[in-house]
């Protein structure tokens, strides 16, 4: 694999190629990856996949023309017809008068900030398994567990630059270790329930160990055993970490550039205006230290910095590549996100909810009936209208404590709304790309089964 600095000049020598075909502006992308997966089940290795791939993406411009091309063939050859290729394809493109590179007084200059996101090794397939199989033995070994979906373990080192024609050439390298289990309890007779956990980290020291994986692959799965059923009503909604994070989801992808300029986000004249309860914020934090989505620029070489997307209940920003903040007359934001192929969207970093001043179990104390959500199922999510429906499954929260476990059961109600009346408890952690700290949303609709 080619080291950072190594990718940077084959990014910046291929746009260079661009310009002498024709091109009169020009981006390339440069990625590489090496990984290893590896999965056991019942104590015996059951796969171990190897890849690595290099692959190099062009967009080039001819006015306000453009076209954009990519290719894993990175032969000398190979990379003058694909540049040839592209300049003509963006000839007999249509115009648009939004496209173009970032602009250039808002590029990244002098050193990128250190985010510590490459521990420089790799793990053996041996030591990946060894691993595996102590997550699943784990995970076994609790009462009531009674079969198993496996264990897996993953490493992966990867390099990504970016070159553009109007000065700016930056790569990184990143490394990611991830572990995981998943497990059933229960039987046959009378019903079987799965569960998993899973942890990822960008150094290997700070995986999470294989025997807490388990075990708590185990425990979860155990406490799902014979689920009942729930009555339908209004009622407060309490959300587990793991899955109120995709509430942030829900908010990005409203608040992102593309969805304002086409109209098309329940979200669209928010700006400015109170969207959640006093005292909820939301942050975007691109430099923190080897977090699973830092990063020292954006796709279109702009800095990043961190942000408060939500102040105190207040919405302060949209997520802006060049593009959509052209169409919007506002500047880019340092969200874009660039992948080999085509041009940028845009896509936040580490993005995450600040822990509210309860704890889970003063959050749920006065709920004389409620439920705690532990899965969420289905993509039932109006993006234009904020209404929000899906299956669930979880616990009864019965006189401020949580009891039986639940399932077949939905949650519906209306973004908005659910925004304005959500509470953040103060257990929040680093786990995943999104965090947020277990969450209560009063006077949501719940359907039974």
């Amino acid at each position: 694999m080619l080291t950072p600095d190594q990718a940077r000049d084959r990014a910046a020598d291929i746009v260079a190629l661009a310009a002498r075909a024709g091109a009169d502006a020009a981006d390339a992308v440069f990625a590489a990856d090496a990984s290893i997966d590896l999965s056991v089940r019942l104590g015996a290795l059951e796969d171990v996949g190897r890849s690595e791939s290099e692959e190099l993406g062009l967009r080039v411009f001819v006015g306000r023309r453009s076209a954009s091309v990519s290719t894993s063939d990175l032969s000398d050859d190979a990379v003058s017809v694909l540049v040839e290729r592209a300049v003509a394809m963006a000839r007999e493109a249509p115009e648009d008068k939004w496209s173009g590179l970032a602009p250039q007084d808002r590029l990244m200059n002098g050193a990128p900030p250190l985010l510590d996101l490459d521990d420089g090794g790799t793990l053996t397939p041996a030591e990946l398994r060894e691993l595996a199989l102590e997550a699943e033995d784990t995970a076994r070994a609790v009462p009531g567990v009674t079969n198993s979906e496996g264990g897996g373990a993953s490493a992966s080192r990867s390099i990504w630059a970016l070159a553009t024609s109007h000065g700016f050439a930056g790569a990184y390298a990143a490394t990611a270790y991830s572990l995981s289990a998943s497990v059933l309890a229960g039987d046959a007779a009378n019903g079987m329930e799965r569960d998993y956990a899973h942890h990822a980290a960008r150094k290997r020291a700070h995986l999470e160990s294989a025997a807490d994986i388990g075990r708590r692959a185990g425990e979860r799965a155990v406490a799902r055993i014979n689920p009942g059923r729930i009555a339908s009503g209004p009622m407060p909604v309490v959300l587990d970490p793991r899955v109120g994070s995709s509430l942030l989801g829900h908010l990005t992808g409203s608040i992102s550039g593309q969805a304002i300029a086409r109209k098309t986000s329940f979200l669209l004249d928010a700006l400015g205006t109170q969207v959640f309860a006093d005292g909820v914020t939301v942050r975007d934090d691109p430099h923190r230290p080897h977090g699973l989505r830092s990063r020292p620029f954006d796709g279109e070489g702009l800095p990043v910095s961190p942000v408060a997307l939500i102040e105190n209940g207040m919405l302060e920003s949209w997520l802006l590549d060049s593009g959509s903040a052209r169409q919007l007359g506002l500047e880019p934001t340092g969200h874009a996100a660039r992948g080999v192929g085509g041009s940028p969207g845009v896509s936040p970093s580490n993005l995450y909810m600040e822990a509210g001043d309860v704890p889970v179990a003063t959050l749920i104390a006065d709920i004389a009936d409620g439920v705690y959500v532990t899965e969420l199922i289905g993509q039932g999510v109006n993006g234009v209208t904020g209404d929000y429906s899906r299956g669930a499954a979880g616990f009864r929260i019965v006189g401020g404590q949580i009891a039986d476990p639940v399932a077949e059961f939905t949650i519906a109600g209306n973004l908005k709304d659910m925004f304005r009346a959500l509470t953040p408890a103060n257990d929040l952690e680093f786990r995943y790309g999104t965090n947020v700290p277990t969450l209560r949303i009063d006077g949501m609709t719940v359907a039974g089964g």
